[in-house]
Protein backbone atom coordinates (compact mmCIF):
# COMPACT_ATOMS: atom_id res chain seq x y z
CA UNK A 1 0.00 0.00 0.00
CA UNK A 2 2.13 3.00 1.23
CA UNK A 3 5.83 3.15 2.75
CA UNK A 4 4.34 4.44 6.03
CA UNK A 5 1.20 2.70 6.86
CA UNK A 6 -1.69 5.70 7.19
CA UNK A 7 -4.35 3.20 8.42
CA UNK A 8 -7.58 4.20 9.75
CA UNK A 9 -9.66 5.59 6.96
CA UNK A 10 -9.72 5.10 3.19
CA UNK A 11 -9.62 9.27 2.62
CA UNK A 12 -6.32 9.31 4.99
CA UNK A 13 -5.23 6.91 2.43
CA UNK A 14 -6.19 8.16 -0.49
CA UNK A 15 -4.97 12.23 0.84
CA UNK A 16 -1.53 10.80 1.44
CA UNK A 17 -1.42 8.83 -1.83
CA UNK A 18 -2.75 12.11 -3.74
CA UNK A 19 0.07 14.57 -2.09
CA UNK A 20 2.94 11.88 -2.25
CA UNK A 21 2.04 11.92 -6.21
CA UNK A 22 2.07 15.26 -6.51
CA UNK A 23 5.41 15.74 -4.66
CA UNK A 24 7.33 13.68 -7.13
CA UNK A 25 5.85 14.58 -10.45
CA UNK A 26 7.60 16.99 -12.45
CA UNK A 27 5.91 20.11 -13.30
CA UNK A 28 6.54 22.45 -16.34
CA UNK A 29 9.11 25.17 -16.32
CA UNK A 30 7.52 28.58 -17.03
CA UNK A 31 11.15 30.15 -18.33
CA UNK A 32 12.43 27.22 -20.98
CA UNK A 33 8.63 25.40 -21.02
CA UNK A 34 10.03 21.82 -20.92
CA UNK A 35 8.83 19.76 -18.53
CA UNK A 36 11.60 19.80 -15.81
CA UNK A 37 10.98 20.89 -12.63
CA UNK A 38 11.32 18.69 -9.56
CA UNK A 39 11.05 19.34 -5.56
CA UNK A 40 14.09 19.88 -4.18
CA UNK A 41 12.70 21.12 -0.84
CA UNK A 42 10.14 22.11 1.03
CA UNK A 43 8.79 24.90 -1.46
CA UNK A 44 11.79 25.19 -3.20
CA UNK A 45 11.50 23.96 -6.88
CA UNK A 46 14.20 23.64 -9.41
CA UNK A 47 14.30 23.41 -13.27
CA UNK A 48 16.30 20.37 -14.45
CA UNK A 49 17.15 22.07 -18.31
CA UNK A 50 17.79 25.90 -17.28
CA UNK A 51 18.55 25.67 -13.37
CA UNK A 52 16.21 27.93 -12.59
CA UNK A 53 14.83 27.39 -9.09
CA UNK A 54 11.20 28.53 -7.96
CA UNK A 55 9.25 29.03 -4.72
CA UNK A 56 6.10 27.66 -4.82
CA UNK A 57 4.01 25.12 -2.45
CA UNK A 58 5.09 22.59 -0.40
CA UNK A 59 3.75 19.39 -2.18
CA UNK A 60 3.01 20.76 -5.62
CA UNK A 61 4.56 23.89 -7.67
CA UNK A 62 1.60 26.06 -7.60
CA UNK A 63 -1.34 26.52 -5.03
CA UNK A 64 -4.79 27.72 -5.75
CA UNK A 65 -3.91 31.26 -3.59
CA UNK A 66 -0.66 31.30 -5.52
CA UNK A 67 -3.03 30.99 -9.18
CA UNK A 68 -5.38 33.62 -7.80
CA UNK A 69 -2.67 35.88 -6.68
CA UNK A 70 -0.41 36.09 -10.02
CA UNK A 71 -3.70 36.48 -11.84
CA UNK A 72 -4.70 39.68 -9.80
CA UNK A 73 -1.14 40.78 -10.60
CA UNK A 74 -1.09 40.62 -14.17
CA UNK A 75 -4.50 41.86 -14.20
CA UNK A 76 -3.49 45.24 -12.04
CA UNK A 77 -0.14 45.37 -14.45
CA UNK A 78 -2.40 45.50 -17.61
CA UNK A 79 -4.54 48.40 -16.12
CA UNK A 80 -2.30 50.37 -14.78
CA UNK A 81 -0.54 50.92 -17.95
Amino acid sequence: MTKYSIRYGASLRKRHSKVKSQKIALYKCEICGKVEVERVGTGIWKCRNCKNTFAGGAYALTTAQGEIAKRLIEDLGHSGA
